[in-house]
């Protein structure tokens, strides 16, 4: 029944939809979905990290039914009481300092939105952005992203007064540094296009994941947040956190900002934001915020508050269930586990990550990017029934991203289950 249904995706759907895995669920609870057939896996992919509390959380449940028993959307014609508490509620577990939003529909949204606010606010047209990153599918999110060429290839001409700068990878350190030896020349880069390439003045934004998602799950160094931070109040410039996948609990604090210790400007919100239903957040600070006027954005389905609702209840059972805190003793148990792997296996290049956004690199004898053993382990994971998918420009880059509410069995269960995957596919 599982190829059933992908024959028949095949026939309607473009094959610029990619699917991870030829598996048609029939249901999910917590952290395990059920295909079609009655097998049983263990989802460590979140739904590409949206899942934070995992699926069908009786909390998110019972409030979206009850608010769909009354209405379902509002469209900006009138105001709701669903939609303002859950900007009210998301404010209070934002970064210092932003604690005024506007709702959209996903990442890519909430990073278009980004985009025009930092321009609209500072009458700048210049955008730097960083290699590796993915910040969207759309015209202007996909201008800023470059986590892959294929992406951008055959939509030029892109945004104009977009730049790119080294991310600092430092398992890739385009600098030859490694965290030893780290001289956070990627900083100083940057200093050097603002002399040579675009003056500061001209500059409206630095948008930067503080945990690279797409392009590889490594987190900057606070070193590097925290100069950025500087460099950026420095020169009049707005810094934009793109949290969408890093964000709502996924590496062990509200967002990966607390984390780092380092406020933004402009914060995109997503993914882990409403349990699965449609949500994003523009997040940023009352005073930029202010200057945007009437009109100068929009949505239709943005706020939806049903989606809303499923927000109030993803946060509270985030707050209430201690998850963040659980986040973190969990990401350390895994992470002990994949670096005793890294001992064992020489395919396993890296080990890094916060919290439960965790990746694992791995790599040829020569230190390159081991594309097709991740494909191997991505496959045997499956058929023993566990759930990982890739990233990276060359998808060799495992990403473990199960839900916050993951028991300890099932971890376990996960991890001896990666593990015999991995002898298998190396």
């Amino acid at each position: 029944m599982n190829s059933d249904i992908v024959t028949r995706a095949g026939e309607v759907f473009t094959p610029a939809l990619h699917i991870y895995h030829p598996v048609a669920i029939e249901k999910g609870d917590g952290c395990r979905v059920i295909d079609r057939e009655g097998k049983s896996y263990l989802d460590c992919s979140a739904g590409l990290a949206v899942l934070n509390i995992g699926h069908n959380h009786p909390r998110v449940m019972s409030r979206v039914a009850e608010q769909c028993s009354r209405f379902v959307h509002t469209g900006g014609v009138y105001y709701n009481e669903t939609t303002v508490a859950a900007a009210e509620l998301l404010t209070t577990v934002t970064p210092t300092g932003l604690d005024m939003l506007f709702f959209s529909n996903s990442g890519a949204e909430a990073v278009e939105g980004a985009l025009k606010l930092a321009r609209h606010v500072t009458g700048r047209q210049g955008i730097i952005a960083f290699s590796g990153a993915f910040h969207g599918r759309t015209l202007g999110a996909v201008s800023v992203t470059s986590s892959s060429a294929r992406y951008r290839e055959r939509y030029h001409p892109l945004l104009p007064s977009v730049y790119h700068a080294p991310y600092p990878f430092c398992f890739r350190c385009p600098f030859g540094c490694t965290a030893v030896t780290c001289t956070l020349s990627c900083l100083n880069y940057l200093k050097v296009m603002l002399r040579h390439t675009i003056t500061p003045k001209e500059v409206a934004a630095v948008i930067i994941e503080p945990v690279l998602g797409e392009g590889g799950y490594a987190p900057a160094p606070a070193p590097f947040l925290e100069g950025l931070r500087r460099l950026c109040d420095e020169h009049g410039i707005l810094l934009i956190f793109d949290e969408v996948q890093s964000g709502m609990g996924r590496t062990g604090h509200w967002f990966a900002a607390q984390g780092c210790g380092v406020d933004p400007d402009i914060m995109t919100v997503a993914k882990g934001i409403a349990s699965g239903f449609p949500l994003s957040a523009l997040v940023s600070r009352r005073d930029i915020m202010e200057k945007w006027p009437s009109g100068a954005h929009g949505t239709t389905f943005g706020g939806n508050p049903v989606s809303c609702a499923a927000a109030i209840a993803t946060i509270e059972a985030i707050r209430d269930e201690g998850l963040l805190p659980r986040c973190r003793k969990l990401g350390e148990r895994a992470l002990e586990r994949f670096r005793l792997l890294r001992g064992e296996h020489a395919v396993i290049g890296d080990v890094r990550g916060m919290g439960l956004m965790i990746g694992v690199e791995l790599v040829e004898s020569d230190g390159t990017p081991a594309t097709r053993a991740c494909e191997r382990l991505l496959d045997e994971c499956l058929k023993r029934g566990l759930i990982v998918i890739n990233c990276g420009p060359e998808r060799n880059v495992v990403r473990f991203i199960p839900p916050l509410t993951i028991g300890d069995e099932e971890l376990d269960e996960a991890l001896a289950i990666f593990a015999a995957a991995l002898g298998e596919a190396a």
